[in-house]
C-alpha cells in the first residue's frame, strides 16, 4: 500500500514546481518563514484559510487543491462535474452561444487533455482530407489530430511553426500542472515526424509581428487564422477552471471572404 502523503510532501512539492524557496513563498504569503517551515515539516497544522491562501500564492490548479486539503484534516472544497450536469447548465450555455455565435469562424471547447468536448459547425470543413479517420473519432484529442502524419498536419503550410506553438504551449501547461498524461502526450507530439507544410513559409516569417497563424490548405482555398483563447473567470467547479474556447479568426481579407462564400454554400 502506498502510504498517505503528508501536508508538507504536497507544499513543497508544488513549491519547488515554482521554483520558489521557503523565503520567497513565505514573502509572496506574507508569513514568516519559520512559520512556513514549521508548517512544511509538519510541526504546524495551518488553517483552512491559510492553506487556500498558500495554495493560491503557489497557483496550485483547483483539481490539485482538494488533497492538500484532505492532507491537512478539511473537506474538499472544489467539486468537479460533468458539464451535461444540470447545475452547470448555465456554463453549458455560455459555452454553446459563444461557439454558435462565433460562426462562420471555427471554434472549439477543450478540456485540460486538449480532448473535444464541443465545436461549431465551421469546424467540420476543415476537417476534410484527414486520412486516419480514427482520429475524428471521440474521444478526439485536437493536438493529435492536428500534428499527426495522418492527420491535419500535412495541410498546415507552415507547420513547424505551428508545431512549435503548440508544443510550447503544452510544456507551458505541464510546467504549471505536473500532469503525467499531458508528459506522455508531449512525448508523442514531439516524436512525430516533421512532414507536410511548405519550405517557402518556413523562413524567417514574421507575421506582420503580431502572432503565428495556422495556414490551412482547404478545399476551399488556402485560411490563414489568428487563434485566442477563453477561459471562465471565476471558476470554483474542477471542470469549468479546465475547460478553455478556442477561437479562430481570420488573418487576412481572403479568409475572412472564404470562410463567408464556405457557409453561405452549406446554408
Amino acid at each position: 500500500m502506498t502510504p498517505a502523503r503528508s501536508l508538507g510532501d504536497y507544499l513543497r512539492d508544488w513549491r519547488q514546481k515554482r521554483r520558489m524557496s521557503q523565503l520567497a513563498l513565505a514573502l509572496e504569503a506574507e508569513i514568516s518563514q519559520r512559520h512556513l517551515s514549521f508548517i512544511e515539516s509538519g510541526r504546524s497544522i495551518p488553517s483552512r484559510d491559510m492553506l487556500l491562501h498558500l495554495v493560491e500564492r503557489l497557483g496550485v490548479p483547483l483539481r490539485d487543491r482538494n488533497p492538500l486539503l484532505l492532507a491537512a484534516g478539511f473537506a474538499p472544497l472544489f467539486s468537479e462535474r460533468s458539464l451535461d450536469d444540470p447545475t452547470l447548465r448555465p456554463a453549458r450555455q455560455a459555452v454553446d452561444m459563444i461557439l454558435k455565435g462565433h460562426e462562420p469562424y471555427p471554434a472549439l471547447a477543450i478540456d485540460r487533455h486538449w480532448t473535444l468536448i464541443a465545436a461549431n459547425d465551421a469546424i467540420a470543413p476543415l476537417l476534410e482530407g484527414v486520412r486516419d479517420r480514427a482520429l475524428r473519432e471521440g474521444p478526439i484529442n485536437v493536438l493529435r489530430l492536428s500534428l499527426h502524419p495522418d492527420g491535419l498536419a500535412p495541410k498546415i503550410v507552415n507547420l513547424p511553426e505551428w508545431r512549435a506553438h503548440l508544443l510550447k504551449r503544452l510544456h507551458q501547461q505541464i510546467s504549471a500542472t505536473g500532469d503525467p498524461i499531458l508528459g506522455e502526450l508531449l512525448k508523442e507530439l514531439s516524436a512525430y515526424p516533421l512532414s507536410g507544410g511548405r519550405p517557402e513559409t518556413s523562413r524567417k516569417a514574421d507575421y506582420a509581428g503580431i502572432a503565428v497563424p495556422l495556414e490551412l490548405e482547404t478545399e476551399a482555398g488556402l485560411l490563414s487564422f489568428l487563434s485566442t483563447t477563453t477561459v471562465f473567470g471565476t471558476p470554483v467547479d474542477v471542470t469549468l477552471s479546465e475547460l478553455a474556447i478556442e477561437s479562430f479568426f481570420p488573418a487576412n481579407e481572403e479568409t475572412a471572404r472564404l470562410l463567408a462564400t464556405t457557409a453561405q454554400a452549406s446554408g
